[in-house]
């Protein structure tokens, strides 16, 4: 892959690709709206997933590319790295719940209306959601921007791209670029440092099933955080100074793995 790609061409052709996954999301969402929870995120990650793929292959042809020069061509080591990602997913959102737990205050509580085949059915709909995340942002969209751009300034607009759709979504800017802003820098770093975008939707699918099981999604999950009156305040901010360090724990050690990597073949 020839990695001096012309900035302005690769510029135009990855905000036309972000603009083509965006009408792909806002086509196929209408679509879900009377259906279920689980079914209709489930529904939503599965089209538009299969769209982001579309747009892959026909973005990837235009510029003269292979699946694998983006990091999205499977291997045999495929589903290694994605469970591999996936227990790390968990240990971080477990790793976040210890620390508010720590910090007093908040507790989870039994959701008796939640069963094991909801779940199950949220989990497959979290894998879908990350792979139409992760091929939408941090596979062609984020190969191109590093080799023209370089890895941080890559990162970084991807990152902003990532916080402006969960913005559109009901976020708050605050909101967007701390969490999914965040999120994005590491997943993106994750991609790049394991050459590959099974990791990444490992990690990715993990933390938003972990969240969703924990009660961190609008539909609930096993479990419903219940923090003590008067202590609300305290414990978002706990939560958010927590998720900080954590995803900047994690942006260390992936950007340590970039580098251990040859800066030739960051874009294999």
């Amino acid at each position: 892959m020839n990695t001096g790609s012309r900035p302005a061409r690769t510029l135009g052709h990855v905000f036309l690709f972000f603009f083509g996954c965006a009408v792909v999301l806002a086509t196929v969402a209408p679509l879900a709206s009377g259906t279920s929870h689980p079914l209709q995120e489930l529904y939503i990650g599965a089209a538009a997933g299969f769209g982001a793929f579309g747009l892959t292959l026909l973005f990837v042809r235009w510029d003269g590319l292979r699946l694998r020069d983006i990091g999205a061509s499977p291997d045999r080591r495929s589903p290694m790295r994605f469970f591999f990602g996936f227990a790390i997913g968990l240990l971080l959102i477990a790793a976040h719940s210890a620390v508010l737990w720590g910090a007093g205050h908040v507790r989870w509580v039994r959701a008796p209306d939640i069963g094991f085949c909801r779940a199950f059915l949220s989990l497959i709909a979290y894998f879908f959601l990350s792979i139409r995340e992760e091929l939408a942002f941090h596979g062609y969209p984020l190969r191109r921007f590093v080799s023209s751009y370089g890895l941080w300034p890559a990162t970084i607009i991807v990152a902003l791209v990532f916080a402006v759709e969960h913005m559109l979504g009901g976020l708050t800017l605050r909101q967007a670029l701390i969490g999914p802003g965040l999120g994005s820098v590491v997943f993106g770093l994750a991609a790049i440092a394991a050459r590959g975008l099974a990791f990444p939707i490992g990690l990715h699918a993990a933390w938003n099933f972990g969240d969703w099981m924990r009660g961190g999604k609008d539909a609930g999950g096993f479990w419903r955080e219940a923090v003590q009156h008067g202590y609300e305040d305290h414990a978002a901010f706990t939560g958010n100074a927590a998720y900080i360090v954590i995803m900047g724990i994690m942006t260390c050690i992936f950007w340590s793995w970039c580098r251990s990597n040859r800066k030739s073949d960051l874009i294999p």
